[in-house]
């Protein structure tokens, strides 16, 4: 049978050490990174799916477009229904 030396406790408490300090320093400086490019791929992906496309900012420079929306009917609309006089009954 082995016996557990003292050097071979120390060796295992550095390793465990090394292997806390290393997954803290990725999680902490490399994940943000490697998450914001993998969001930045992902939003390019969903862009595409729906037919996004940015405008072409070197055309037509000093040129401005206002797209205007339709006219919707801005006057009352007669068909909210029906007005009913009433009387209050005292009792």
């Amino acid at each position: 049978m082995q016996e557990a030396s003292f050097t071979g406790l120390l060796r295992t408490i550095f390793i465990i050490l090394l292997i806390y300090y290393a997954v803290k320093f990725v999680g902490r400086y490399l994940f943000p990174v490697f998450f914001n490019k993998l969001m930045k791929n992902m939003e390019k992906k969903v862009k595409e799916q729906q037919g996004y496309h940015e405008p072409d900012r070197n055309v037509n420079i000093g040129e401005t477009t206002i797209d205007k929306a339709p006219r919707t009917h801005g006057g009352k609309d007669n068909n909210v229904g029906e007005y009913v006089d009433y009387e209050e009954v005292d009792d």
